[in-house]
């Protein structure tokens, strides 16, 4: 029987609100993999998660090979070595003579069991079995070819949470190119500054998408974008919205269905070895144009698969959900559990719309199992006196997925108490750096308030203090101190490496430095306690910087500005100061300005809480604005090296600020 916390023990940090049974604990994935490795190594003391994290990291080549073999992954070429250059970082090379196919692994199943199923706002509806996934993928593979997509080649989709958007990526990946996508939410400046930077030469978009009530056009974006973009030679558009659609306006465009065709075309798999380019993800923009991290395919399958089978205990009965965006990494992440066979639930439109409860009715109607959301949508929820518990069955539901920020302690109690007793709840945390996880869930461990349960399989992570150690029970920088098989294969034309090793090895050689300040608990959990670095993160939406500064300072009212995030009401938000010209005042019409500015060319969760006008900013000795000097000040912490300013005095305004507390 699994037992859940009782009102008398919420608040006491060192009992578990929540224990698997033993029934949940002797089926799990992560048991069936103990058993395994106890028999492929002999060793008898693998019968508890703390002993198998130990031997993932102190053999991680073995470790890697075991998971190969047990989640059956479909490969091709030598299996040895496992691991080259294991002691460098960035530099080891992981299974160097396999060769793969993503999408062939994401389409072992050709059967009819269900695949996906989708929802949206417009109330639309569908389902796709293995089959008739497997039959979409190879029409659209096949007019790729004819298109002459081809290995290495880059295909971008700028589309919602639908079932196409799957099958493009599955599509363009079976041939070796490469994916890359961004949500249509983003601004024309948001997704310039992202997808020119790879050049493709094929887009997938959809005509429009709903969101809150309201049909938001993406048509006029993607005929700005292909003049923009100079590479794009072909625009596929999803009939979307169903309504009648003029492409002779877009350079190149052809619809869905004329793109695709009808015919049985044959869909092929070629092999590429382990490290070929699969996805490309964006860093958030901090300090330039945003990062272009390139992803390879086997390190993201291996990973992936490591931590839907392992730490979410998915498997091919569960009804898998995940409230995402196609322009954040747990899209891809959800994407995977394809390979497992399992059926994923896609929804498209506001969580909130016509109120909080629509995604509990999806959990209902269709017996979603495990679903996965956002921290801050639980907080916001709870807010509005949402109780699960007694609106809705959740009968299927036995776990609940957190991430994007750290899940407050409160949270903890509002979901054992109102939604469902008898959940694991998994705070999960990781980044589009990894395009994986650090710390995760897990079905075999208690369930402490404010943790996240354990570090991750393979993942040889510390927390450190200021010279490098390592410690427990004190803050300091999340870090991982050994390679694993998704750490990125580099950033986009970056053929020397030094944008990649100055992003997550300047801080401490030779480690993996990830920008989360965490604690280690006596539990052996993790608490995220935030960014280190500039990068915003309001709602889990790492953000940055310079792509809020890059549209506020096109306004001739602004002289400079400067972005940070502000902890509060257990998120994070964006306080945007500006320096104005003499003589002009910041009322409510330029304050509207500037958020429509950026929200029309980025997105709207770049748009500040606050704007403040402000008579200087804090700046280095070369002159740059010192955003960690203004967090830092804001949250009544000590400015480190304030030597370092060239005019320090400048910080006791931010200090001081009253109109930060409102």
């Amino acid at each position: 029987m699994e037992k859940s916390i009782h009102e008398g023990n919420a608040n006491d940090m060192n009992t578990p609100i929540w224990e698997p049974g033993e029934e949940r604990i002797d089926r799990a994935n992560l048991s069936r993999f103990m058993r395994y490795v106890r028999e492929q190594t002999g060793n008898s003391d693998i019968r508890r998660y703390a002993p198998l994290h130990d031997f993932s990291i102190r053999q991680p080549a073995r470790f890697w090979s075991l998971f190969w073999e047990f989640c059956g992954i479909r490969a091709g070429g030598s299996f040895e070595p496992a691991l080259v250059d294991g002691d460098r970082m960035p530099g080891a090379q992981w299974f160097p003579g396999v060769r793969l196919n993503f999408a062939q692994n994401l389409l072992r199943y050709k059967d009819e069991r269900t695949a996906i199923v989708f929802r949206n706002e417009w109330g639309q509806r569908r389902q796709l079995t293995y089959a008739e996934l497997h039959v979409e993928v190879a029409r659209v593979a096949d007019g790729l070819k004819r298109a002459g997509v081809g290995t290495g080649d880059r295909v971008a989709g700028f589309l919602p949470n639908i079932p196409e958007t799957i099958i493009a990526m599955l599509a363009t990946t079976s041939l070796g190119a490469i994916w890359s996508s961004c949500s249509p939410d983003f601004g024309i400046d948001g997704v310039v500054d992202r997808i020119g930077q790879i050049k493709p030469r094929l887009l997938f978009t959809a005509d429009a998408y709903p969101y809150g009530g309201k049909r938001f056009d993406c048509l006029e974006k993607v005929g700005a974008m292909v003049e923009r973009v100079s590479s794009i030679e072909h625009v596929v558009v999803v009939p979307y919205s169903q309504d009648a659609v003029d492409l002779s306006r877009i350079k190149g465009a052809v619809s869905w269905a004329d793109f695709a065709g009808d015919g049985q075309p044959a869909l092929g798999f070629e092999q590429f070895p382990f490290d070929h380019p699969l996805y490309v993800l964006y860093s958030s923009g901090t300090t330039g144009a945003p990062k272009c991290i390139v992803h390879g395919a086997g390190g993201t399958l291996l990973q992936h698969l490591k931590e839907l089978m392992l730490h979410t205990d998915l498997k091919r009965e569960d009804r898998f959900f995940f409230y995402t965006t196609c322009g954040w990494m747990m899209w891809n992440w959800m994407v995977s559990s394809l390979a497992i066979g399992s059926t994923l639930v896609l929804y498209d439109g506001s969580p909130n719309y016509p109120d909080g409860n629509v995604l509990w009715d999806l959990a209902d109607e269709v017996g979603i199992s495990v679903y996965g959301t956002s921290a801050r949508w639980l907080a916001t929820i709870e807010k509005a006196g949402l109780v699960p518990a007694k609106s809705h069955k959740l009968s299927a539901l036995r776990t609940i997925l957190s991430t994007g920020s750290a899940l407050a302690p409160e949270s903890y109690d509002y979901v054992y108490r109102d939604i469902k007793a008898d959940v694991l709840l998994a705070s999960i945390s990781g980044g589009t750096d990894i395009i994986s996880c650090f710390a995760l869930g897990n079905p075999l461990m208690p369930v402490y308030r404010g943790e996240l349960q354990c570090r991750g399989l393979g993942m040889d992570v510390e927390i450190l203090d200021s010279a490098g150690q390592p410690v427990v029970g004190q803050v300091g920088e999340l870090a991982c101190m050994a390679p694993f098989p998704s750490m990125p294969i580099g950033f986009w034309d970056d053929a020397e490496g030094e944008r990649y090793r100055d992003a997550y090895f300047s801080r401490f050689p030779g480690v993996w430095c990830h920008g989360d300040l965490a604690l280690l608990t006596e539990h052996d959990g993790i608490i995220i306690l935030g960014r280190s670095d500039s990068t915003l993160n309001p709602g889990g939406v790492r953000i940055g910087t310079a792509e809020i500064y890059r549209q506020v300072e096109q306004l001739p009212e602004i002289l400079e500005c400067v972005a940070v995030g502000q902890r509060w009401q257990d998120d994070e938000r964006i306080i945007l100061f500006v320096r104005l010209r003499n003589g002009l005042a910041l009322d409510a019409t330029l304050r509207d300005r500037i958020r429509m500015q950026i929200r029309t060319n980025t997105s709207p969760r770049h748009v500040p809480a606050k704007i403040i006008a402000v008579d200087d900013i804090p700046r280095t000795l070369t002159g740059k604005p010192s955003e960690t000097a203004i967090r830092d000040a804001i949250h009544g912490r000590a400015v480190a090296n304030i030597d370092a300013l060239a005019n320090p005095q400048s910080i006791e305004l931010y200090a001081r600020m009253a109109e930060l507390q409102a």
